[in-house]
Order: structure tokens, then C-alpha cells, then sequence
């Protein structure tokens, strides 16, 4: 079976995208073009962040179509990533809420693009 590694995102401006998720998620940069640019989110997954403008074939989606998740261990830390992300800068389109799968909120990243933090109900 073909094994999930990569995670790609078009966005405008690979580089700008690149210095934002790195300083967001406090991971490297290891590959960056003016095209595109690659950031290990975990052992084995790679976040990809390809030019929309060069993308082959074109993309037809729009962001915030598809949301990237994650889970954290505790309702405090959710609180503690939605205070931080919000004095970033980013937009928050979902307030911390109690919904039927736990605690989350969703923001924006400066493509368009939702990243939505929770913590599963029983963990919370």
C-alpha cells in the first residue's frame, strides 16, 4: 500500500509562506526554491509549499476548502496556541469552541488556507 508522506499546500509566495509556517510551527526549512519550499512536520511527513502560479497540472481549488489539524493534549493548550496565534496576527475564524469531537479553534494562514488546533474530548 502506498505509504502518506506529504502534505502540499499551493499558495502564492513559496518563500513568504515558508518563513511562516517555520516560525508558526518552529520547524526548519530544508528546501526552498522561489517555487517551492519543503518543512518536516513530523518523522516521515513533509509539509509542501508549492506556487499556485506554477503548478503543474493547475490547480483548481480554492483555500480553506481543506483544513490542516493539529491535536494538542489539553483544552489549556489550545487557549495557550489561540492567544498566541492571534497576537501573531493571524485571523481566527473560529473562536475556541466545545464542539462533538472537543475543544478547537480554526485559523488562517496568510494564503487562505484553515489550520484548525483541538484536543479530542476524551483527552480534554
Amino acid at each position: 500500500m502506498p505509504e502518506f508522506n506529504f502534505l502540499i499546500l499551493y499558495v502564492d509566495n513559496p518563500p513568504n509562506s515558508a518563513a511562516f509556517y517555520s516560525d508558526l510551527l518552529g520547524i526548519p526549512v530544508i528546501e526552498q526554491s522561489p517555487t517551492f519550499a519543503m518543512l518536516p512536520l513530523r518523522e516521515g511527513i513533509m509539509l509542501g509549499l508549492w506556487s499556485r502560479h506554477t503548478v503543474e497540472p493547475a490547480a483548481a481549488g480554492a483555500a480553506g476548502s481543506v483544513e490542516t489539524a493539529f491535536a494538542v493534549s489539553g483544552v489549556g493548550e489550545v487557549e495557550r496556541l489561540h492567544g498566541d496565534w492571534k497576537a501573531r496576527g493571524l485571523r481566527i475564524i473560529q473562536e475556541p469552541t466545545r464542539m462533538d469531537f472537543g475543544t478547537t479553534f480554526v485559523a488562517l494562514d496568510p494564503d487562505g488556507h484553515r489550520l484548525r488546533v483541538f484536543v479530542p474530548q476524551d483527552a480534554g
